[in-house]
């Protein structure tokens, strides 16, 4: 049997220690932070029925769902000749399950089920992996994690500047500087109601949502393919060359959605949403962008979208209000708004940057040297004590040269080496070497927790 070279499907990672610890890191924090604010953990499956998944991502989602073939035959009662136009019913027919696709869709799912269980307004996070059948690219995986907080059952904008918040205070802990990015989908019906193009809305949303990717000249390009008149184009073009503070944006918009209702709703909106940002002070700046659209369908309200200012990467955090996500699933008219943290980039920005703390890279604070039997259980006993006071630490399984010993706390970035043999066990204590410094001194176990405790 031939040899197999070891290896995983593009688009996915292995995570040696080294960088679990980093990960480690930056869901504790997030974490942290969401449970500050009031939300309860909860988990889903990593596969959902493709029927709770397909069509709530838009046509370019639903091209991106991982979906999972029927065990046994399951090619038995496909209609084959379905496949040019008809893929998706198609997949039906084949594979009942696919891999969720976001968090937020199974969370809708989720509410439903168990709207018995919970208490609205519901606040909710979750820390999971999704997979999406993407182009593998930098910065973009098919297997990553999502950490989502959602508030579903309340229309109040004090839950989008609740989010706010969160994003300033996550950034802030993990010290990525952020420029945080709103509008709302009800501006961009509007606007799309004044380029006389009210019934192709997802026509350009998801050409504008491309703007700072491909440029103006090429949404302008891709709008036209889409079957956008020249004359709507035109009209489009002032909204994506606006620049100013969010008030100027907002009177620019007033005079140019004066016919709209839906438009006028989201311009209000967005003013109360502001109001309550100068109120809360964050360090995060946060622009209105006109052009933000986000290509999800089942965006309503508020749409949020986080960039990293110091790295060249896509959005590390993005979100927005959903106004009837759960009426697919037979509760309609239960509004809801959330983010998600793409921890994976996140991981690439404060690694490009260098902006984990010396502490995370290791777990193991202290190596007891191993010299042979009788000094391995000596030092056991010390090394129990020091656990007990929360003190992470390890001996060495085999008494093997000293150089081998401290080669591996070097490789582990383990701070401190303790000692103890001939010289140390009659007197009750241990030497302690600092491995940045290279000073050892003799202390008692007592001594050492101190030290260790510092």
């Amino acid at each position: 049997m031939a040899v197999q070279k070891p290896s995983i499907p593009k688009g996915t990672r292995d995570f040696l220690p080294s960088e679990m610890v980093k990960r480690t890191y930056i869901f504790d924090t997030i974490k942290k932070v969401f449970q500050k604010y009031g939300y309860l953990p909860i988990e889903t499956p990593a596969m959902e029925k493709l029927e709770t998944l397909l069509g709530k991502y838009g046509d370019e989602g639903d091209k991106l769902l991982f979906k999972i073939l029927n065990s046994g035959n399951f090619l038995k009662d496909a209609q084959i000749v379905e496949l040019p136009e008809e893929s998706n019913k198609l997949a039906m027919q084949i594979s009942g399950k696919g891999l969720r696709y976001d968090l937020t869709v199974p969370f809708a799912r989720f509410v439903v089920q168990y709207r018995n269980d919970i208490t609205f307004p519901f606040k909710r996070y979750q820390i999971q992996p999704v997979w999406r059948a993407d182009r593998p690219q930098k910065g973009r995986y098919q297997e990553f994690y999502q950490c989502d907080a959602d508030v579903i059952g309340s229309k109040s904008l004090l839950n989008e500047a609740e989010l706010l918040q969160i994003i300033d205070e996550v950034f802030g802990s993990l010290k990525i500087k952020v420029l945080i990015k709103l509008n709302n989908r009800k501006i961009l019906a509007g606007i799309a109601d004044y380029i006389n193009c009210p019934d192709r809305i997802t026509d350009i949303t998801v050409a504008l949502d491309k703007l700072d990717k491909i440029g103006k000249e090429n949404v302008i390009a891709e709008l036209a393919g889409r079957g956008i008149p020249d004359r709507s184009i035109a009209l489009l073009q002032p909204v994506m060359e606006i620049e100013g503070s969010a008030k100027d944006k907002t009177v620019f918009l007033k005079k140019l959605l004066a016919g709209s209702e839906i438009g006028a709703e989201g311009i209000k909106e967005t003013e109360v949403l502001f109001g309550y940002v100068e109120s809360l002070n964050m360090s995060s700046a946060v622009e209105l962008d006109l052009t933000l659209a986000r290509g999800l369908n089942y965006y309503t309200g508020a749409i949020i979208e986080v960039k990293a200012r110091d790295v060249e990467i896509g959005s590390i955090c993005g979100g927005g209000r959903y106004d009837d996500l759960t009426g697919i699933f037979g509760m309609p008219d239960v509004s809801g708004v959330g983010i998600s943290f793409g921890a994976d980039r996140i991981y690439d920005v404060m690694n490009q940057l260098n902006l984990f703390p010396g502490t995370v890279i290791t777990s193991t604070k202290i190596l007891f040297v191993n010299f042979g039997k009788t000094e391995a259980a000596y030092c056991l006993k010390v090394l129990n004590d020091l656990r007990k006071q929360d003190i992470s630490g390890e001996l060495y399984p085999d008494a093997v040269k000293l150089k081998k010993q401290m080669d591996y706390a070097n490789a582990r970035n383990i701070k401190f080496v303790a000692l103890a043999g001939e010289n140390e066990i009659p007197k009750g204590k241990v030497t302690l070497k600092n491995m940045d410094s290279g000073e050892q001194q003799l202390y008692s176990a007592d001594d050492l927790v101190k030290i260790l405790k510092q």
